[in-house]
């Protein structure tokens, strides 16, 4: 993949990038505080589309490849794309909560796990391995440093826990499109390319699972879950690089700010 066929962009334009991320960040972290025990995933749904109109702004999944949906709500084995409906959450499932937004021409892309009640020791644990390797994976998003070093780093952190990435789905470049170059595995080898620039934003998204990789897609032709059942986490920022430190675009607090030493998570109404 050539890293001339990259966007980058500088200056004011990036404005307009910055503000749909920050929207996609709020609509996110209220849309998330609504699950609970009882919620069925498509009350969630309705409420991240009533949220998006108030906002003046719109999903940028609906419709996207005839996706139905105004968000993608995923459940324990579901790893992406799951779609709101019927399901009703119950004690001790994680639900991940992925929002797109489209805002005066610019994309807004971010994700999250929502740990609901009485969640398993050992699923906490692979949601705060999952977060942590997300902002590993950020602090490889430097002017000047390889692709692929981000990418090694996502899978080096989780496999010493026994996990294992997704690798049929990566993230992405954002911007003017939901999907841009470049792809962004959470797998790769040290020092593959394309170099990373200023002025390049990227969705970084770890998806990682309890057991084995693989997935298989559902009859709703969306839905995607582990193959062998197991939870699987998923976590998203998008992150503009530039000459100094890379900027989170859609930063919000950790859920787990001691990582993997501290498994109490904090409330999803925190994090903003």
């Amino acid at each position: 993949m050539l890293g001339n066929k990259i966007p980058i962009r500088h200056g004011s334009v990036l404005n307009g990038l910055r503000a749909a991320n920050a929207l996609a960040r709020d609509i996110l972290i209220k849309t998330a505080s609504q699950v609970a025990v009882g919620i069925t995933t498509g009350e969630v749904d309705r409420y991240a589309a009533a949220e998006m109109k108030a906002r003046g702004c719109k999903s940028a999944f609906l419709g996207y490849r005839k996706f139905p949906g105004h968000i993608c709500i995923s459940i324990n084995e579901e790893v992406v794309h799951g779609i709101g409906g019927p399901r009703v959450i119950q004690d001790g499932d994680v639900v991940k909560i992925d929002v797109g937004i489209e805002h005066d021409g610019w994309i807004g892309d971010n994700a999250l796990t929502v740990p609901v009640g009485n969640v398993a020791k050992e699923t906490l644990h692979l949601l705060a391995a999952t977060e942590e390797s997300l902002h590993i994976a950020i602090r490889h998003a430097r002017d000047g440093w390889m692709l692929g070093d981000l990418s090694h780093s996502v899978e080096n952190h989780v496999v010493q826990y026994g996990y294992t990435v997704v690798r049929e789905f990566v993230g992405h470049g954002v911007g003017r499109k939901l999907h841009e170059e470049p792809q962004v595995p959470n797998y790769g080898r040290k020092g593959d390319r394309p170099r990373l620039k200023a002025g390049m934003s990227i969705a970084i998204e770890p998806m990682v699972n309890m057991g084995t990789g693989k997935t298989r897609v559902l009859s709703d032709n969306w839905t995607a879950i582990t193959q062998d059942r197991k939870p699987s986490a998923h976590y998203e920022h998008v992150v503009l690089i530039t000459e100094q430190d890379p900027e989170v675009l859609t930063f919000r607090k950790r859920m787990f700010p001691n990582g993997v030493n501290d498994l109490t998570p904090l409330p999803v109404s925190s994090l903003i």
